[in-house]
C-alpha cells in the first residue's frame, strides 16, 4: 500500500486520480481548500482549508499527514486565466505565479523530508507552457507560469537523483473540467486513467520529462 497526496484533489482531475489510488487500495490525502461530498465518500483522508500559496497553511497539512514516508506527491491544484495583447491585466498574471508556480514550490519543500528514495514527485503542467509549442499566443499568465513551473521541476529532478526520488512533468490534456468551463476532449476519467499510467512507468531513468496523458513526451 503506497501513500499518496493530492493537492486540488477535492474536484476535477485530483479527485479522479484520488479515486484511482483507492481503488487501489493506496493511503490517499487530498489537500484542498473546500472539502467536497465526493472526495469524502470514496475514502481518502481529506485536509481541508488549506491555502497552498501559504506556507504556514502548508504545514498545518503536513503536520496532519503522520506517515513518514509519502510514495507519490501531485501537485495538482492550478487557476486558468487568460490576458490578451489588448488586456495585459498584471494581477492576474501575478495569482497565476502564486497559484502555478510558487505554490508547487512551496508545497513539494513543505514534505521534502517526507520525501525518499523511491518516491515519485509529480507537478501538474500543461502543454500551454512549451515554448515549442505556442503557435496561438494569449494566455500570457499561463503559459509564464507553467513555463516557470517546468523550468523549476527539471532542476528539481537534477537535485533529487540523488536521493533516488523521480520527478515528472504531467500534461492532462484537454479535459473537460470546471477550469475549461466543461469544454475539453477528454474526461477527468480518461485523463487520469493516463496519468496514472505515466505515473507508474516513472523511474529515475526518465525523470524530469515532460509527458503528455497519452504517454507522449512533449516539447520544452
Amino acid at each position: 500500500m503506497s501513500t499518496v497526496v493530492i493537492t486540488g484533489g477535492n474536484r476535477g482531475i485530483g479527485l479522479e486520480l484520488a479515486k484511482i489510488y483507492r481503488e487501489r487500495n493506496d493511503e490517499v490525502y487530498i489537500i484542498c481548500r473546500t472539502e467536497t461530498d465526493e472526495a469524502k465518500e470514496i475514502g481518502a483522508q481529506v485536509i481541508s482549508g488549506i491555502d497552498v500559496t501559504d506556507e504556514k497553511s502548508i504545514a498545518l497539512a503536513v503536520a496532519q499527514i503522520p506517515n513518514e514516508k509519502i510514495d507519490i506527491l501531485i501537485n495538482n491544484a492550478g487557476v486558468f486565466l487568460n490576458e490578451t495583447l489588448g488586456d495585459m491585466n498584471l494581477e492576474t498574471i501575478e495569482k497565476q505565479f502564486q497559484v502555478n508556480t510558487l505554490a508547487p514550490l512551496k508545497v513539494t519543500m513543505s514534505f521534502l523530508s517526507k520525501l525518499k528514495s523511491g518516491s515519485k514527485l509529480l507537478m501538474m503542467s500543461s502543454r500551454m507552457g512549451s515554448l515549442e509549442d505556442n503557435t496561438s499566443g494569449s494566455y500570457y499568465g499561463y503559459r509564464m507560469s507553467k513555463a516557470g513551473l517546468n523550468a523549476f521541476t527539471r532542476s528539481l529532478a537534477v537535485d533529487l537523483k540523488g536521493k533516488g526520488i523521480s520527478v515528472g512533468i504531467l500534461h492532462p490534456g484537454y479535459v473537460k473540467t470546471r477550469m475549461t468551463d466543461f469544454h475539453g476532449e477528454i474526461t477527468p476519467e480518461e485523463a487520469a486513467c493516463g496519468l496514472t499510467k505515466v505515473i507508474d512507468g516513472l523511474d529515475l531513468e526518465n525523470s524530469g520529462s515532460f509527458w503528455h496523458s497519452n504517454g507522449q513526451k512533449l516539447p520544452w
